[in-house]
């Protein structure tokens, strides 16, 4: 077991004890937290014990309790473009990551600034603002904003301090160049264990995250801001063995019981409306029961593995949140999580790699659980990581700060998006936006600070919220939401593949009124299609 593991009660004893944090001011004696933003990769809406999930999260479920904890908050449905938005405040098509970061193995740039691949120069991130009004700016795990030239990197868009993989996945045990990992500007050939077990990304990650605050806190009295971008839960699938262990067997129930499990978990929570009928099983998703038993043996292995990826999370933040406390620094940091996007259905109905052989599997580079256990993921929605719809793009969210949040007792209902993000940051650290920054006109920030929800209050929100990717997209306005796969084409969207949906009434998304209330599509369909125009979305390479 990893030693560094701290007890449940430990963790839970450190949440509820008060103290006195000397938090950093700026003139004029405004309070200044520290700011810890730490985003899990590819994992559903249910998957965490807060959110109705039966995975061990104890210390993640200690801090959303603590904080304010939103059941309407959305991603950009997939890596790079929620890391784009989260980074800038920005759309992703706004900062060049229209589609997809380029690869390693792509160099080539798309003529499109909109698609270019990598982040732009006409935009700011939140560490390039935050260091200019005097914060230390950290960040360890995936970065995935641009890679081949060293300009794109962590280092040279306002980050002092960074550790972690520079491209969208790597292996877990074993990672190598060129997806391998990078301290500040030199990649590591073989990087080293920062535990008494074999060198994991989650362990290091948050190893180096502990170093850059220690070190930061040894030589400097300036606030930090710290990424924590954890590559897990995202394929390859790789665990250690005890944590596996924990699991295995667990999941021979399938995927059918666990759906309805999570969903009378997450009704019970009150973050699902009794109202919201769970999602069916996709066509082709098998029912549990057409599988034979070695199938099953095997699926259950896929999802604990799964599992004990996301149970490793946990222990690192606590962790995390033990060495916040012990060194009188948690009651003065406010941690914003979330996860990138929702489930990842990648590598066909059941999966893809090999599972049993535990040298070859931690030695894979793609293996992965699955359309049919990533529909338990995005319990109780439809659709997966990519997709506009609620399974694809919503996330679970919440944020902590002892010394700034009143505790909540209820869920924060107000739909909110990745690009309020940075407002928030901006607010709580008594920053401010530039309109030009190095030479660069800068767009300007559509979200709004959350700081009201830290209250209960609310956001006073007037405009909708959107997003689109790869030709999926949805406008969010009232309760109403207007969402289409494979909607976008080059020019414009396509009227008769949009889809409408009562989100008080529906938010599984399972009664389409698109045919029934025609007005409402048009007028919905036509924001979008001012937003995309403005937003660079069209025209589409």
């Amino acid at each position: 077991m990893n030693s560094r593991r701290p007890t449940i009660l430990i963790v839970q004893a450190i949440l509820v004890a008060t103290s006195a944090i000397a938090v950093p001011l700026l003139a004029g004696g405004v309070n200044r937290p520290n700011i810890l933003l730490v985003m899990v990769d590819d994992m559903g809406f249910s998957d965490l014990g807060c959110y109705g999930g039966e995975i061990d999260t104890p210390n993640i479920d200690a801090l959303a309790a603590r904080g304010v904890r939103f059941s309407q908050f959305y991603n950009t449905a997939r890596c790079c473009p929620t890391r784009a938005t989260l980074m800038t405040g920005l759309h992703p098509h706004q900062v060049g990551i229209g589609a997809m970061t380029n690869s390693p193995t792509k160099v080539g740039d798309d003529n499109v600034p909109a698609y270019q691949g990598f982040l732009s120069r006409n935009c700011v991130t939140v560490a390039e603002v935050l260091r200019e009004h005097g914060y230390s700016t950290l960040m360890t795990g995936k970065w995935h904003l641009g890679f081949h030239d060293q300009s794109r990197w962590p280092l040279q868009r306002g980050f002092q301090r960074y550790f972690g993989c520079l491209p969208g996945a790597t292996r877990f045990f074993h990672p190598e160049h060129p997806r391998g990992m990078t301290f500040g500007n030199t990649p590591i050939e073989v990087p080293e264990s920062t535990t008494d077990e074999a060198f994991y990304t989650t362990d290091a990650f948050t190893d180096y995250a502990i170093q850059f605050i220690d070190e930061q806190q040894q030589t400097s009295d300036a606030p930090f801001f710290l990424y924590l971008a954890y590559t897990a839960p995202h394929w390859p699938l790789q665990a250690f063995e005890d944590d596996i262990a924990k699991y295995r067997g667990q999941y021979k129930m399938g995927w059918d019981k666990l759906r309805e499990q999570r969903y009378k978990r997450q009704v019970e929570l009150g973050l699902v409306d009794p109202r919201w009928k769970l999602s069916r099983r996709p066509a082709g998703v098998p029912a549990w029961e057409n599988l034979n038993q070695a199938k099953r043996d095997e699926m259950d292995l896929k999802m604990a593995v799964y599992a004990a990826m996301i149970d490793r999370i946990d222990q690192n933040i606590g962790n995390l949140t033990a060495f916040l406390s012990d060194h009188s620094l948690l009651d003065g940091t406010l941690i914003i999580f979330l996860s990138d996007n929702g489930a990842c259905a990648e590598g066909g109905v059941l999966g893809r790699g090999r599972f049993y052989d535990v040298e070859k599997r931690n030695r894979q580079t793609a293996n992965s659980y699955g359309e049919a256990w990533a529909n338990a993921s995005s319990t109780p929605f439809r659709r997966y990581k990519s997709y506009a719809h609620e399974g694809g793009s919503a996330t679970p969210f919440f944020m902590h700060w002892p010394g700034g949040i009143s505790q909540q007792d209820e869920w924060y209902s107000e739909p909110s998006q990745l690009v309020d993000v940075l407002p928030t940051i901006i607010d709580v650290a008594a920053a401010h936006y530039p309109r030009t920054f190095q030479g660069h006109d800068v767009p300007p920030l559509s979200g709004v600070s959350l700081r009201p929800a830290f209250d209960g209050h609310s956001l006073a929100r007037s405009a909708p919220l959107h997003i689109e990717h790869i030709g999926n997209a949805f406008i969010r306005f009232g309760k109403w939401k207007l969402v289409g796969a494979n909607v976008v084409g080059r020019e414009r969207a396509d009227p008769a593949k949009w889809e409408l949906y009562d989100m008080e009434l529906d938010r599984t998304e399972t009664n389409n009124l698109a045919t029934s209330m025609p007005e409402k599509v048009e007028e919905l369909a036509a924001i979008w299609n001012s937003w995309a125009n403005a937003s660079k979305v069209l025209p589409k390479p």
